[in-house]
């Protein structure tokens, strides 16, 4: 079944497909290859393979069983546009999310180039959440102008782990901006300064701003658990989400 989620902006996950492959800087730590070895090494069901990228047929119908309107992140554990998914898999989930509206799907991704060239034959469901992976300026920001290419209903960005400042942003037409920095024993740390220059420019250009988390290294640039160094910025909390109007699913 789908599970309850620990990541703070959303309520459930859902991985139709699981495993993937590192594509850029932010992918280093994957927190994902890490669970999965140890799912692995439980025998948990549908891990089999490891981190190789698996599609789970059997898995598709799950939001489905679920009548109570819930927001699903989808697949915490994969990339749903790896180049290893095939459109007519692609096909299969996202008709499944155009027979579910009373759920809304968040689908991030860092194969954003695929974006536009998937969508180009097909409408982006009204209760779809499309976003993209933005950790550096090389291999992120590039991501933000494939991303617009798309007539989504909501249009976000995952900017985690921060790696650096990412200088001037265009952020017309992105509803959404999240902000955290990166988790775990081998952390990278994140400079207050690159996540409130997010902040300010999220401000600026009318997206809603939420700032996830400050990861193993504090604002102070002290190392400390996640859970210690919290997820204040600039002296408050941020927990903003986009405005949504109300339309049906297509």
């Amino acid at each position: 079944m789908a599970s309850q989620s620990t990541i703070e902006w959303t309520e459930q996950t859902w991985n139709p497909t699981t495993g993937c492959t590192k594509v850029s800087p932010g992918c280093k730590h994957c927190y994902a290859e890490v669970m999965a070895r140890r799912l692995t090494a439980m025998g948990a069901s549908g891990y089999e393979n490891g981190f190789e990228l698996t599609p789970h047929p059997s898995r598709l119908d799950q939001p489905k069983k679920r009548k109570k309107p819930t927001t699903y992140f989808v697949n915490s554990m994969s990339d749903l546009f790896h180049e290893e998914v095939d459109d007519d898999f692609l096909d299969q989930v996202f008709n499944v999310i155009r027979s579910t509206p009373q759920h809304t799907y968040q689908i991030l991704t860092k194969r954003a180039e695929r974006l536009p060239k998937y969508f180009s034959s097909r409408q982006c469901p009204s209760n779809v959440w499309l976003g993209v992976s933005v950790e550096d300026k090389k291999y992120g920001v590039p991501r933000i102008e494939h991303l617009k290419k798309v007539k989504a209903h909501i249009r976000f960005l995952s900017v985690e782990p921060l790696l650096e400042d990412l200088g001037s942003l265009n952020l017309n037409g992105i509803d959404w901006v999240i902000v955290g920095g990166e988790s775990g024993h081998k952390a990278r740390p994140m400079m207050e300064d690159w996540a409130l220059g997010v902040q300010k420019q999220a401000e600026k250009a009318g997206s809603a701003f939420f700032f996830k988390q400050w990861g193993g290294w504090g604002a102070d640039g002290v190392r400390r658990h996640k859970k210690a160094n919290g997820r204040t910025l600039g002296g408050r909390t941020w927990d903003s989400y986009p405005v949504i109007q109300i339309a049906a699913a297509t």
